[in-house]
């Protein structure tokens, strides 16, 4: 075994000893998660492709902890090619242990917090190769003064205005455009949510008009690569330099650096306008194009969650327990069971309107006052009674109802799509599109789709049309709604009702007569 070899082998003794005298709760709020082995040689490996040959390194780890970049840097270059090596820690948990561990070599380890710490002032000072896996510390974690802080540091030093929503890491991501020589090359191994939510434009602005964004791998959420961290990564490499006229972003998916699954340029003028960028470069581009005419589920449906009870094992009740507690019929509504419940993908009724289903649910509501229904309702203010000797009534949702016991409007829904899945073994869809011929609500493990009234005129001439919209939308690709939608670690994938409004409704349009088209058309639906 090598030296550096036997240093490795020392240094993930030494983190599994120091992770071990952490709290998994202590590790997550400061958005801990080591960096395997495998991982930090691989990106460092893919680091040395991007530099001249000779090029005498300058390395810095703003978030080093026991030094897994660092340790990947001396296996992957010579020692005769690194002029220097800087690294941060703010944790002395890890940072003494770490200065230890490397204090026979050049590593220059400071125990201090990075976003506190000043840059250098010349280029030649500056770091020519910065490899981070920064604290994933999410917005809920910073005081509100240390967001103002960092906010400002942001702006004035890369030009970034984050939203209050940001995690840790784009703060740093951000403050090490100062620590960057020209034309150094950084890579950053994050949580790949940046490129979807709102929060990540700012970033996404930055990487498109102020660096030369080189690369996005994104791994495939399958296969996570923090066992103890349900987020999805991606590595983000970048050149301190303005990017050239009709630049073109590698992005690549699954695998590896050196061996992705998929692997495609995407134009700068794709990549601006787009909202979303994991969808690159998987799905496959729609224009959703029908006669020249483009439509989004948007424009035919409004689209909510399902209703939130804040204690649905209270107010989700089976027959047995309706009988036990004599709740009256009117103050019960057909519910659906939640996904993992429904095993069909249609669901048919009785002469009352209830689904037939072997899994029979009822949701408890009542909007009238306490005294009334203590004064008509004995039994149903028995069991209120017992929600609120257990707390069910002080619980936030209810809290904030009034009365307490009362519910969200969600009238039943023709069409459904499950809010979260896993890729399924047999199909390979994450979401289920569920046809729903009761009159039976659903909680918000559901999307519920109600069409807009040009489109609600065209099915009520002709209910038949219910089951071809159904097929049409089930017909969606599955990578076009994960594109859309967004993916956490271990392949959940998660779609709110705005992200379903984008997915293209050609698949619709295909199956609707004339009469729609020309409707729509005089409503201005057609996008261009």
């Amino acid at each position: 075994m090598t030296a550096i070899n036997h240093i490795e082998h020392t240094r993930l003794e030494l983190q599994g000893r120091l992770d071990a005298a952490k709290t998994q709760d202590e590790r997550n709020k400061l958005g801990q998660f080591a960096t395997p082995t495998i991982l930090a040689t691989e990106i460092l490996e893919y680091a040395k492709t991007l530099l001249a040959p000779h090029l005498k390194v300058r390395f810095l780890d703003p978030a080093i902890g026991t030094g897994s970049f660092y340790s990947a840097l001396l296996r992957a270059f010579p020692p005769t090619q690194i002029a220097s090596a800087v690294g941060y820690e703010i944790d002395h948990h890890y940072g003494h242990e770490a200065t230890k561990l490397w204090g026979e070599t050049p590593l220059q380890l400071k125990i201090a917090d990075f976003t506190r710490s000043k840059s250098p002032n010349s280029d030649s000072a500056r770091a020519n190769l910065l490899i981070c896996n920064p604290p994933y510390v999410r917005h809920h974690h910073l005081l509100a003064e240390e967001k103002l802080r960092l906010h400002w540091l942001a702006k004035q030093v890369a030009g970034v205005s984050l939203s209050g929503l940001a995690g840790l890491y784009c703060y740093f991501l951000c403050l090490s455009h100062g620590w960057l020589a020209e034309n150094g090359v950084a890579g950053w191994l994050i949580p790949s949510e940046f490129m979807d939510v709102n929060y990540g434009q700012p970033v996404k602005e930055y990487l498109l008009n102020r660096v030369t964004l080189l690369r996005i791998h994104r791994f495939d959420p399958n296969e996570v690569q923090f066992g103890d961290a349900l987020v999805s990564s991606a590595v983000v490499w970048f050149r301190k330099s303005l990017p050239p006229v009709d630049h073109a972003v590698e992005f690549s998916f699954g695998g590896t650096l050196a061996v992705p699954k998929v692997s495609k340029l995407i134009s700068v003028d794709v990549l601006s306008p787009a909202t979303k960028w994991t969808k690159f470069p998987l799905a496959i581009e729609t224009l959703g194009r029908y006669r020249g005419k483009r439509l989004k589920l948007s424009d035919l449906f409004k689209i909510q969650r399902g209703l939130a009870t804040g204690a649905n094992e209270f107010f989700v009740l089976t027959p047995e327990q309706v009988a036990e507690h004599q709740i009256p019929a009117q103050f019960l509504t057909p519910i659906l069971p939640s996904p993992r419940f429904l095993s069909v993908d249609e669901v048919t009724a009785n002469v009352r309107g209830e689904p037939m289903l072997d899994r029979k649910l009822f949701l408890l509501t009542c909007n009238l006052p306490e005294e009334e229904v203590k004064a008509k309702y004995p039994p149903l203010w028995k069991y209120l009674q017992t929600g609120v000797k257990s707390g069910v009534s002080e619980r936030y949702l209810c809290q904030h109802r009034s009365p307490w016991y009362s519910q969200e409007d969600r009238p039943p829904s023709a069409f459904l799509c499950t809010y979260m899945g896993r890729q399924d073994a047999r199909s390979g869809r994450p979401f289920r599109f569920i046809l729903n011929h009761s009159k039976a609500t659903a909680a918000n493990v559901y999307l519920l789709l109600y069409p807009k009234p040009v489109l609600e005129k065209v099915l009520n001439h002709n209910r038949g049309l219910l089951r071809e919209v159904w097929r049409a939308l089930n017909e969606i690709s599955p990578e076009i709604l994960m594109g859309e939608g967004r993916v956490y670690g271990g392949g959940l994938h998660k779609m709110e009702p705005n992200e379903l409004g984008n997915a293209p409704a050609d698949k619709i349009l295909g199956v609707l007569p004339e009469l729609f088209i020309e409707d729509a058309e005089q409503m201005s639906l057609f996008h261009d």
